[in-house]
């Protein structure tokens, strides 16, 4: 692991991270805050999963988490969203290929050899933030945002052992039935939507996945509400399933960091509680 850049906030430190995956086959960036603590002490770990177009910088630079982490003792780790450089496949839209990883193991080529950006995040990286900093493996809770609120979901959901706590802000909670996971998943897994069900926060529910409890955040104002986000169908299936669900409708506010920083705190003492 190289360290790239550290900062000194509310006591805690923000830093900057590289190192060479061998998920994605490239050198992969990530940020970490650690809070101020006694020598010795484990923090639990709250992972942020950001969405399309973004990277780590974009929450650490919006997100307004430091403050309230530094005073819960969250450690709060913040992934890029896909593999990125020379030779990695792209795609010319915005939601597709390098900054749209959509948090999958593609199976489709050109995208199977770099975008394993599942194992990436619960295997490979998991065990290096284990290895190079203070965290309490056994206290982890995961949150993200559009594409990474589907992200953060799907990995609770299909490891409740590992993420005892998960939220979102305006999560895709649905990618079987909206435009950006129909195409997503169509180019990276194929044409078997049976495949898709493991990246589908719904369908892992109906499936029978299970977390103790979920919080949403979602702006009413938001451009992407009734065609790609359909918070409306994880509150169906969390009923089906009998889990708890606090789904905030947040009125008039949209999709952008200006929503996320102002309920940012909101979260962090959602995790803090649970971890």
């Amino acid at each position: 692991m190289k360290t790239l850049s550290t900062n000194k906030a509310f006591g805690g430190v923000q830093g900057v991270y590289s190192h060479a995956s061998a998920e994605t086959k490239t050198d992969m960036t990530f940020a970490v805050f650690v809070p101020d603590h006694p020598a010795g002490e484990k923090l639990p770990v709250l992972w942020f999963l950001s969405g399309l177009t973004c990277t780590y910088a974009n929450v650490m630079d919006k997100g307004e988490y430091r403050r309230l982490a530094s005073e819960l003792g969250l450690i709060i780790v913040c992934p890029d969203t896909s593999p990125r450089g020379e030779g990695v496949p792209d795609d010319d839209s915005y939601d597709m290929g390098q900054g749209a990883g959509f948090y999958v193991d593609a199976t489709e080529e050109p995208w199977a050899i770099n975008f394993r950006m599942r194992s990436y995040i619960e295997l490979e990286l998991l065990a290096l933030v284990a290895q190079q900093f203070p965290a309490d493996m056994e206290r982890q809770g995961i949150f993200g945002h559009s594409m990474g609120g589907h992200g953060a979901l799907t990995m609770a959901l299909r490891n409740p052992d590992i993420f005892k706590s998960v939220s979102a802000f305006a999560p895709i909670v649905s990618p079987l039935h909206c435009p950006w996971g129909e195409k997503a998943l169509g180019e990276y897994i194929g044409a078997n939507q049976a495949a898709w069900r493991a990246y589908d926060a719904c369908a892992l529910i109906d499936d029978g996945a299970r977390v103790s409890d979920i919080l949403v955040d979602q702006g009413t104002a938001d451009q992407f509400l009734e065609e790609q986000l359909k918070p409306n169908l994880l509150v169906e299936a969390c009923e089906r399933a009998a889990i708890p669900l606090t789904l905030n409708m947040r009125e008039g506010y949209d999709h952008s960091y200006f929503t996320i920083s102002t309920f940012m705190d909101d979260h962090l003492r959602w995790h803090a509680e649970r971890l």
